[in-house]
């Protein structure tokens, strides 16, 4: 089985050992069902953000699912994520590792005013202990997925599919 090729850069390379569906323009009941059960299986995953130095900078952070497979995270005003999005909103996640993993990228937004108490609900369901940092001015975010990469490499050929959302 031959897959279609994949861009690094400006250069082609062929895929080996993946079997791929075609990208789904808007995502099907079974797709985000996988997602969302790979999701709330983790804790931790990978967050990359860009400093105003255009510059990567990813750190380990926990993480809930929101609806329509938002993310959520809090976070310090002091730390370098908090004031990375501050300039740039746009990051990606890794969750998960072998044998499913999740490639997600989105935009960040900082939850205020009327939305902030849902989210922290979300949140501290699944931290309970996260409540104890509140006193330290935590800031919470949702991020709003772009496109979501899943793979799962117990199968052979590799399951991988991919969703691109509409952009709103």
């Amino acid at each position: 089985l031959f897959a279609r090729p994949y861009r690094i850069g400006r250069k082609l390379r062929p895929r080996n050992r993946v079997a791929r569906d075609d990208k789904i323009k808007y995502m099907n009941d079974d797709k985000k069902k996988i997602i969302e059960n790979l999701i709330n299986q983790n804790r931790l995953a990978v967050l990359s953000t860009i400093t105003p130095e255009n510059e990567s900078e990813s750190a380990i952070m926990e993480f809930s699912a929101g609806d329509n497979l938002e993310l959520v995270f809090d976070t310090l005003p002091t730390s370098r994520k908090y004031k990375n999005l501050g300039k740039n909103k746009t990051v990606s996640v890794v969750i998960g590792w072998e044998p499913a993993t999740i490639q997600y990228e989105g935009t960040a937004i900082e939850v205020v005013a009327n939305e902030l108490e849902k989210y922290k609900q979300i949140h501290f369901h699944k931290f309970p202990d996260a409540v104890k940092f509140e006193k330290f001015d935590m800031k919470f975010f949702k991020i709003i997925p772009k496109w979501i990469r899943f793979t799962d490499v117990s199968k052979q050929p590799w399951e991988v599919f991919e969703i691109e959302f509409p952009v709103s």
